[in-house]
């Protein structure tokens, strides 16, 4: 029989993986609900931020690299670049989940949006050594700008329909991991 800590754990990543494809869906109709006025917010990332820093097992390195290439690829994006410059900030975010379940969210706000703002201009600076074409600054900074106001919503989101919630102490989030 299946651990129901296992099975709950893949069915979040299941989850993770549906609310992505639902989001890149999105993007990709042609439908231009205020696009001409401004950029919508990176949901996906937001989406991937909230739940790293609340439950890293639910979103582990391979399904955000396979979610974020497949995204790459179907919104026409250099191929690999936002994946690998996401993978690397997640990974920084998840050697600091333990500091963040301490603090209040105000921090973990802070810390998520510095790092957006860091992947953004990493973003930048790979996709001049590889002459990659790049958005105009200023979409990408409102955009950026959108995304991190937007997190707040996005973990509001998460925590009251979805129920990720930030680890107890001594709770671990799945896969071995103790709080």
């Amino acid at each position: 029989m299946i651990d129901p800590r296992t099975s709950r754990i893949w069915a979040y990543r299941g989850l993770y993986a549906l609310l992505c494809g639902t989001i890149v869906l999105a993007l990709l109709l042609p439908v231009e609900l205020f696009r001409a006025v401004l950029p919508w917010p990176d949901l996906m990332l937001a989406l991937t931020f909230a739940w790293l820093l609340r439950r890293p097992a639910y979103v582990p390195p391979l399904l955000i690299a396979v979610v974020f290439l497949l995204a790459d690829l179907l919104l026409q994006r250099p191929p690999g670049l936002h994946s690998l410059a996401v993978l690397l900030a997640t990974e920084f975010l998840r050697a600091r989940v333990l500091a963040v379940r301490d603090r209040r969210f105000g921090y973990e706000w802070a810390l998520a949006g510095g790092t957006m703002l860091a992947l953004m201009f990493a973003e930048r600076v790979l996709a001049a050594v590889v002459f990659a074409g790049s958005p105009p600054l200023s979409g990408v900074a409102v955009q950026l700008g959108l995304t991190i106001l937007a997190y707040p919503a996005v973990v509001l989101f998460s925590n009251l329909i979805f129920r990720v919630t930030k680890a107890e102490p001594g709770e671990g989030s799945g896969a071995g991991e103790q709080a």
